[in-house]
């Protein structure tokens, strides 16, 4: 198995000189792990972008000319940089605690604390300095709840599934729920932005009915791990075992590629649950099938297998683009997305459902005056009687 990022990232800070501060550079970017934080970055604004527009920009078709992806761009931003730095934190604290495992196998062997390139000291206030800034960024430009959000994922990730991991096969289980995380992040993030004063609290950004999107975006992100990991773990299942790590590759190999069947047929139903309840439209119901039918293909040959044949490192890279088209093809095929765009090329000729109710009851409210004036001037007609 080829280097991961850490490790390419360290091989390059060695080679600089001691003082210089690219090399350091390059060893604290090695610590954030960029290429994962980049997908939970992606996985964050993506559902940021597919939550519904919201009622007060569609109102008025002259205030959505072109696509809307997300209700505030500055928001957006905040999102993005605090999301960043909490991954940098978390992944930080990964490595602090297990430097003599990261030894023990090939594609971690050369991370910056394995190879000193860093202090213990270092990492320590950096995983601190990632934390408050990318939390305080979340508490400033989002809400409280998407911050409450990502501090429980740097603790869940840092300090419960790090340790986990050479005690019980569980420990995917718990990976999987941290994977599932960022992407209500981003559908909360949004949902802050059109929340009224008075239902704005975590039980309304949770669990109320405006919420289910987010919950199904992320189960697609925590059913998507098992595919991908547990692929990846049964390629290197001898350094896992080596390292001490207490995984269902080498532990129960037979289970391993039955859960990672499991939850690839699982994410057929959530994707239908997206279109349900209104968050896609018509045209992502084709393109997660496509997807998500790759997915299943290559998992099933897994199963069958039980990762020979070249199996797992199929299904290992079927799940790295699946991913990114079921997320972009969200995106693409919002619903409501290119309604300004309709208007604008051909018009609107008849008022929609909502326009609809305004009329009937202002219609109403015009008889009902009518008749007020009439019954007045026919009492005014009839006048006092003794």
């Amino acid at each position: 198995m080829a280097p991961d990022a850490p490790a390419r990232l360290s091989a390059y800070s060695s080679a600089l000189p001691t003082t210089s501060l690219r090399r350091t550079l390059a060893a604290l970017l090695a610590l954030c792990k960029p290429n994962l934080s980049f997908l939970i970055v992606l996985s964050t604004t993506s559902a940021y972008g597919m939550y519904p527009i919201s009622s007060l920009l569609t109102l008025d078709p002259a205030m959505t000319p072109l696509p809307t992806l997300s209700t505030s761009t500055l928001t957006l931003f905040y999102l993005t940089a605090g999301t960043f730095l909490s991954c940098c934190s978390a992944n930080t604290i990964n490595m602090l605690l297990e430097p003599k495992h990261d030894a023990k196998m090939s594609r971690t062997r050369n991370r910056p604390l394995v190879r000193g390139l860093l202090s213990t000291r270092t990492a320590i206030l950096f995983a601190i300095a990632t934390a408050a800034s990318g939390l305080g960024l979340l508490y400033i430009g989002t809400n409280p709840t998407t911050t409450g959000l990502s501090a429980a994922n740097i603790l869940l990730y840092g300090f419960v599934y790090t340790p986990l991991k050479r005690v019980h096969a569980i420990n995917t289980w718990v990976g999987a729920v941290v994977g599932g995380i960022p992407p209500l992040m981003g559908w909360v993030a949004a949902a802050g932005q059109t929340a009224t004063t008075g239902h704005d609290t975590w039980r309304d950004m949770l669990f109320s009915e405006d919420s289910i999107g987010g919950w199904l975006l992320a189960g697609v992100l925590f059913a998507w791990q098992f595919p991908h990991f547990n692929s990846l773990s049964h390629i290197i299942r001898e350094e896992y075992k080596a390292a001490g790590h207490q995984m269902l590759c080498w532990k129960n190999p037979a289970m391993n590629a039955r859960v990672a069947l499991r939850y690839s047929i699982l994410m057929f139903p959530i994707s239908i649950g997206l279109w349900w309840v209104g968050v896609v439209g018509h045209g992502f119901l084709v393109s997660s099938t496509l997807a998500n039918g790759w997915l299943v293909k290559e998992a099933y040959k897994f199963w069958k297998h039980q990762g020979a044949k070249g199996t797992a490192r199929g299904l290992f890279w079927a799940s790295v683009w699946q991913l990114p088209i079921l997320m972009v093809g969200g995106l693409v095929t919002k619903k409501g997305l290119w309604d300004g765009v309709w208007q604008n090329a051909f018009g609107s000729d008849q008022p929609d459902d909502e326009d609809d109710v305004y009329l009937d009851d202002d219609e109403e409210a015009i008889e009902d005056a009518i008749a007020a004036s009439i019954h007045k001037q026919k009492a005014l007609s009839v006048g006092p009687t003794a």
